[in-house]
């Protein structure tokens, strides 16, 4: 039998689908049809979530959660035209929600939207592509993107599209996109300005708002202002202006004009065509409070120019400015404060705004808005600058408390300006007087210890010239103003660093604040950059030497020199000489060591200590009183400046009499004071034990100085020798008329009070260490006061020459040598051209002898040569 033979199955008939039509009412499943391959279906998907998306936000909410928006990224770039047109209506119409503006920039199809802008695109998609790149370019990421992919350029294009809502969309876009710099120079590079001044011309008042908003932020850069001014951009927005029908443009139109007034050219055009009457026209009349702010911003702008300036004045725009300052809206009030700034170089506009203005800007310095405070700050620092009549008008216009509480403002150009102000009053003493009475130090504090190099360097300005006097710089001190000062001296700001100098120089003026100053460290820092030849300034140089100047204890240690001008007065000590940069301890920390084996400090002080007490009140208070005028030399100075500068016996007939008075006075009190002196003096026959009674509480009133009680007021050990001494060298030396005489005079008169003539076979064997040591064994400190010293040399004499010397107007300087020498040096008129007739005969140095055979003068030919071989 055969095998069977099985029968191959049958391949089954292919499935044929007839059309189906298919009628949905839920959304959910036409965002499922999105993913159809079929074309048809896809653009009626497309269409109904068009309609569904026009609904609401709600609608487009309900989409994104759907996933309708992947799939649409997807039919952007269909085949179909249809699919692609309704795709991006879509889009047009979703991208004004936030979160599907977030979602298309993480899906990147700002780049597909871009290429729907193609000019073989249809009108509507262009309308809807358009319009889906101004609502994504809103915000910063989305510019980025648009600009980084090329949008630009087509969507200026798209500025001549005979489509209305083509222009809308597109202008709305490049507005959005110029707020970027980068966005702006590109819109200069694609020649944008004349298809965006032919939407000017659009009959649709949006189009055109757009266009002049747009124009008002490119033309921030000059490169559009000349672009705009070459294709009569001027010419159409003056004509805007002009047209009563358009006022609703007039805003954006005056903020076009207000930036174009900043390029000269343009500017020029402006005045010819009738443009700045016109502004000033708007400024006065309208009631729209934008319309002013313009007006007065592109008056301000205009005000800068010379010849504006006097057109403005002869139209008497003074009176605007000062109404506007009156508007209830703070931008115009800004504008206008901005536009008296600019006037103030007009000296007639300066006088007017006297008394009307100045009060209305005061006013303004007490508003809430710190914009409007700081632009009245401006206005007022330009009107009183170099005008001390406006200067005086704001402070009696109650400017001086509004000023001062600018100076807390939180913008720094408020509390610059409120600083130029206050130093402008400043120059005037009366004001000066007013402002510090505001407690003006302690309002600068705040602005010195600012991170903003204007307002440090307006507030050392302002301390420079508030701190003119002694009241006022104490007043800083205990504020706690010198510590942010000083280091404004390291600023690497040159105008900081020039005005800290300045106010450090100023608030050298007297010794404790110089002795303060330099523990702050003020003369190093000013030492190291007067060094450098890119830091230093004249004022830090003289700052330097100011400080150096009122803190001559300090000088002669570092320096080793003291001029005739530099005027020794009490509380000066000796300390030896310090290397630069060595800090020297107060006096006050160096009474209250003990005693070393460190040479001695020499104290001068004229001054009885009220620590130490006196035999009775009388003396007391007669010793206090003698100190105080002892001190006081400013006559001294002056005498000492005309004995350098004119002849000798001319010259020093002035300071006799100007201290004839007060020396009566001072004789009066000394003697009062010296009697228990020429009593202790002559109680050479006293018993013994009473001698020594003296000699201890001599010897205890500087330790009494030092250890009274801390809520005490310091003061320095007295010297009542040295008190007597000046008593005795002013009653005989000071009406001696000869200069020459009156030197030799006291010059003997130094060497007899410090062991008197000393031959040079003979100095070895002079004994004054252990004089010195058994003083500041008895005073239990290093620091001896001048008057105790009975035995000196080279240094001791030398400076208790300077001391009196400068006590009667005597001018000399003191100078230090090498192995305890010291000297003075004193100018006279040259023996050989006395009675010389015509000019001044010339002053030759002498070297005054104190020790070998004092009163004998011997003249320096060369300090390096001569005065060893004197010495």
């Amino acid at each position: 039998m055969g095998k069977k033979v099985k029968k191959e199955a049958e391949p089954p008939p292919k499935d044929v689908f007839d059309p189906l039509t298919v009628e949905s009412k839920k959304v959910a499943t036409v965002v499922l049809m999105l993913n159809s391959p079929e074309e048809e279906i896809l653009a009626k998907a497309c269409e109904a979530i068009y309609r569904f998306a026009l609904k609401g936000e709600e609608n487009k909410a309900t989409l994104l959660e759907l996933g309708a928006v992947e799939p649409l990224t997807k039919l952007l770039t269909h085949e179909d035209k249809i699919v692609r047109r309704n795709a991006t209506m879509i889009f047009g119409i979703l991208a004004s929600n936030n979160d599907v503006k977030k979602l298309l920039r993480e899906l990147d199809v700002v780049n597909s939207v871009i290429a729907r802008l193609a000019p073989e695109e249809e009108v509507v998609i262009h309308e809807f592509a358009s319009l889906c790149l101004a609502n994504m370019s809103v915000e910063y990421t989305s510019k980025v993107q648009i600009f980084e992919q090329g949008g630009l350029e087509p969507l200026i294009r798209l500025l001549s599209s005979p489509d209305p809502d083509v222009k809308k969309n597109s202008i709305e876009c490049i507005y959005n996109l110029v707020q970027d710099f980068r966005c702006r120079a590109t819109l200069q590079e694609l020649n944008a300005i004349p298809p965006i001044l032919d939407l000017l011309k659009s009959e649709y008042p949006i189009i055109q708002l757009l266009a002049l908003k747009t124009l008002g932020v490119i033309t921030n850069d000059k490169a559009s202002r000349a672009m705009l001014r070459e294709n009569q951009g001027v010419d159409q927005l003056i004509k805007i202006l002009e047209t009563k029908e358009l006022n609703d443009l007039h805003i954006e139109a005056l903020s076009v004009v207000a930036n174009c007034i900043e390029d000269m050219d343009t500017m020029v055009l402006i005045q010819q065509t009738g443009g700045l009457k016109k502004l000033l026209s708007f400024a006065e009349n309208s009631t729209i409070p934008e319309i002013q702010k313009n007006a007065a911003r592109a008056i301000a702008k205009a005000a800068y120019d010379p010849e504006n300036r006097k057109l403005f004045h002869e139209l008497e725009v003074e009176k605007c400015l000062v109404s506007l300052l009156g508007s209830e809206n703070d931008g115009t009030k800004i504008a206008a404060s901005q536009a008296i700034s600019a006037m103030c170089e007009n000296s007639g506009s300066k006088e007017f705004f006297n008394n009307q203005g100045i009060p209305q800007l005061i006013q303004l310095l007490k508003s809430d808005s710190e914009e409007v405070r700081e632009a009245a700050a401006l206005a007022l620092a330009n009107l009183t600058t170099c005008n001390p009549a406006n200067a005086k008008a704001a402070a009696e216009g109650d400017g001086i408390d509004a000023l001062i509480n600018t100076l807390s403002s939180k913008r720094d150009g408020a509390i610059a300006n409120a600083a130029t102000v206050l130093t402008n009053m400043a120059m005037q003493e009366p004001l000066r007087l007013g402002i510090q009475s505001h407690d003006v130090m302690h309002a600068l504090l705040s602005p010195l210890h600012s991170a903003n190099t204007i307002v440090q360097s307006k507030a050392a300005l302002t301390v420079a010239a508030t701190a003119c006097d002694a009241e006022a710089r104490t007043e800083l001190r205990n504020a706690g103003g010198l510590e942010p000062l000083v280091e404004l001296l390291r600023s690497k700001n040159e105008e900081v660093r020039r005005n800290a100098s300045w106010a450090v120089m100023v608030c050298a003026g007297d010794e404790p604040m110089a002795v303060e100053l330099c523990r702050l460290g003020a003369l190093e820092i000013l030492e190291e950059i007067n060094v450098s030849v890119s830091r230093k300034n004249k004022f830090s140089e003289a700052a330097y030497n100011k400080l150096l100047n009122n803190y001559l204890s300090l000088k002669y240690s570092q320096t080793g020199y003291l001029s005739s001008s530099n005027i020794i007065s009490d509380g000066f000590y000796d300390y030896g000489r310090i290397n630069p940069g060595t800090k020297l301890l107060p006096l006050k920390d160096l009474c209250l060591q003990e005693p070393s084996d460190q040479r001695a400090i020499l104290l001068i002080n004229s001054r009885s200590s009220d620590v130490s007490p006196p035999p009775s009140t009388e003396d007391k208070s007669s010793d206090v009183g003698y100190g105080r005028s002892i001190s006081s030399s400013s006559s001294l100075r002056r005498a000492s400046k005309e004995k350098t500068n004119f002849h000798f016996s001319a010259g020093f007939g002035s300071p006799t009499e100007e201290k004839s008075e007060p020396t009566s006075g001072r004789n009066t009190a000394v003697s009062k004071s010296t009697t228990k002196e020429k009593g202790s003096r002559k109680g050479r026959g006293k018993k013994e034990e009473e001698k020594v009674k003296e000699e201890e509480e001599v010897a205890a009133a500087p330790k009494l100085t030092g250890e009274g009680s801390l809520e005490k007021e310091w003061f320095p050990p007295s010297d009542p020798d040295f008190c007597v001494y000046v008593y005795e060298v002013t009653k005989s030396i000071l009406p001696i008329t000869n200069i020459k005489e009156q030197i030799e005079v006291l010059a003997k008169y130094v060497a007899e009070k410090m062991g008197g003539k000393i031959p040079k076979e003979k100095l070895q064997d002079f004994s004054w260490e252990l004089h010195i040591s058994e003083l500041k064994f008895q005073l239990k400190s290093n620091v001896v006061p001048i008057g105790l010293i009975k035995k000196g040399i080279f240094y001791h004499r030398a400076l208790l020459f300077k001391a009196l010397a400068d006590k009667i107007g005597v001018g000399c300087s003191l100078v230090r040598g090498e192995y305890g020498r010291a000297w003075n040096e004193v100018k006279l008129m040259s023996e050989s051209r006395k009675g010389v007739m015509g000019a001044l005969p010339p002053l030759e140095v002498y070297i005054v002898d104190l020790m070998f055979h004092p009163g004998s003068l011997i003249k320096l030919r060369s300090r390096e040569a001569d005065h060893y071989r004197f010495l």
